[in-house]
């Protein structure tokens, strides 16, 4: 499968995250030990055993939401490697709560070529998506 069609099949299956099924965004993960995923929900997960379980994790958090967009910044691609900078653009009822809520997202996804297909081998998405004040703290 080509680079873009995992891309189109990738963003459909964050859709379906948004509403609570991660099934659909871990068959695009590579799952192989070295696969990694930065959320907002936690620390860094490396190898497919603890990405799957923080997938899980993060998709129980979200019900009927949906991905209402996603800008591609920029993006860097080879003839094996494939790194995209995007903003996606999210609502949902997050955490049990009962109002549709507008988010967005900062992310950054590389994948790389496996067999015949590309897999997503990482993930980092985080809320930063607007300037910060020069004296905000990092926060722990």
């Amino acid at each position: 499968m080509d680079l873009d069609d995992v891309r189109d099949q990738f963003l459909q299956a964050v859709d379906q995250f948004a509403k609570g099924d991660p099934g659909p965004a871990k068959a695009i993960f590579s799952h192989l030990g070295d696969v990694s995923l930065a959320n907002p929900w936690g620390p860094p997960a490396v190898g497919w055993e603890r990405v799957s379980e923080a997938l899980d994790s993060a998709a129980a958090r979200f019900k009927d939401g949906r991905v209402t967009a996603v800008d591609t910044l920029t993006k860097h691609i080879t003839s094996d490697l494939a790194c995209f900078l995007d903003i996606e653009h999210w609502q949902a009822k997050v955490g049990g709560g009962d109002e549709i809520s507008p988010f967005d997202l900062r992310v950054t996804s590389i994948y790389r070529t496996e067999g015949d297909t590309w897999a997503l081998v990482h993930r980092h998405a985080d809320p930063i998506t607007t300037p910060r004040a020069p004296d905000a703290t990092l926060g722990k």
